[in-house]
């Protein structure tokens, strides 16, 4: 069908319009005799209303029908860059992102359509089509912010120039899909799931449950735990370190049974890493703290500016409604009986019994327990200090610390953090 303004003069457009304002014509009548729709409809009279004696449907082309060779190589250049990322195997992505492209094209002062860039891409070769995988529902399972906050790492190599593969741990609130905590470790450890669980906790609040994997961070599990087949305990009958501190403070825990049971905080992952590596690689990122500034600032984005697919809102905006009308489970933080410290929660924790001369060994190295009968055993709270390169050792008998000590974290090379 050609376009109006090659069927009908301006002024035989005004006329119909003209007729529907008097009631003359009902817009149906006019929309058939234009062959056009309702939304078309409502623009030409909006825009007669604006000015009748102006009227006119011209076309006016608002920008150069084609691009000049400059942004011609721009583009090329880009969509090499773009295959370069994905081509390296070492790097956590595997799809083209073109809207990121298209962003990264945009800082440069060139404003290009999306279908223009794919159109470019097909032509060059850096088209790789999505493989069809299995459609799933996407849907909010929880009622209020807090519920359950979905908690995983990512171990992968965050930029083509950094030397090593870097672990980002976050947790993310079902509820809302805000992202709630996000950082980078050099390592995954026990430790490092420790960390991340108490900023989360004294910044929002207790929630009601944390949903992980079986990782052997966050779960005993019998054939995979034990070293001898026969064994006296069971799949989670002895609860490792994180989940120790995590229920201490009256947190539940689920696991997920598969990887695609964590699909939204694994989506967001894949969100992230789209945005963190190709921005390492135009800025030639070789650090952590260079590295971090980037992902706050995506986790800025995705909490703030992005409108989530599912829930259809903003995370953040939903995140403090949801807060504003009581629909929360987060409880403040509070310390369990007897500590008074955090330290004392988000630790790692050992066990020794006293000797026949009121000490104990730890790892080699013999410390004096004066204030402890001979024969009682004594729980030890491990706390390090990376950057300081310290460990200090908190000592509780009879629901009360008796004793403290600093040590080198050298002195202790077997102990892992």
């Amino acid at each position: 069908m050609t376009h109006i303004h090659s069927r009908f003069s301006d002024e035989q457009v005004k006329l119909l319009i003209r007729s529907y304002e008097e009631g003359q014509m009902s817009r149906a009548q006019v929309e058939e005799t234009l062959q056009i729709g309702k939304t078309r409809f409502f623009a030409l009279l909006k825009l007669y209303r604006k000015d009748v004696r102006s009227f006119s449907m011209a076309y006016h082309r608002s920008s150069p029908s084609r691009l000049s060779d400059k942004a011609e190589r721009l583009i090329q250049k880009t969509l090499l860059e773009e295959r370069a990322l994905i081509e390296d195997p070492d790097l956590p992505i595997s799809t083209y992102n073109y809207s990121a492209a298209r962003e990264r094209l945009l800082e440069q002062g060139l404003k290009v359509s999306l279908s223009t860039i794919i159109e470019r891409a097909k032509a060059m070769g850096c088209h790789r089509p999505r493989p069809k995988g299995k459609s799933h529902s996407r849907e909010v399972i929880t009622t209020a912010v807090g519920a359950l906050i979905q908690h995983d790492a990512s171990l992968h190599r965050w930029s083509p120039y950094a030397p090593a593969k870097w672990t980002l741990i976050s947790s993310l609130d079902d509820y809302s899909r805000k992202i709630l905590f996000a950082d980078f470790f050099e390592q995954e450890t026990t430790w490092s799931h420790l960390q991340a669980s108490q900023v989360l906790m004294q910044r929002y609040g207790l929630p009601l449950q944390y949903y992980v994997d079986s990782l052997r961070v966050f779960r005993f599990v019998r054939s995979r735990d034990s070293f001898w087949y026969k064994t006296v305990l069971k799949t989670d009958e002895v609860d490792p370190q994180w989940k120790q501190a995590i229920s201490s403070l009256g947190v539940d825990v689920i696991y997920a049974l598969s990887p695609q049971a964590k699909g939204k905080v694994e989506r967001s992952y894949r969100w992230m890493q789209d945005r963190i590596v190709r921005t390492a690689a135009r800025e030639k990122l070789t650090t952590l703290d260079q590295l971090r500034p980037v992902l706050q600032q995506e986790v800025f984005r995705h909490n703030h500016q992005r409108i989530h697919s599912t829930t259809g809102e903003i995370p953040h905006v939903r995140f403090q409604r949801a807060l504003s009308t009581g629909h929360s489970f987060f409880r403040p933080f509070a310390l369990p009986a007897p500590y008074a410290s955090p330290k004392d929660v988000f630790c790692l924790r050992e066990k020794r019994t006293v000797n026949a001369y009121r000490r104990i060994e730890f790892y080699n190295t013999v410390i004096p327990m004066p204030k402890v009968p001979i024969g009682q055993e004594v729980e030890i709270h491990l706390v390090p200090n990376l950057v300081r390169g310290s460990l200090q050792l908190r000592f509780w008998w009879d629901n009360r610390m008796v004793h403290s000590l600093v040590y080198p974290l050298s002195q202790f090379p077997r102990v892992h953090f």
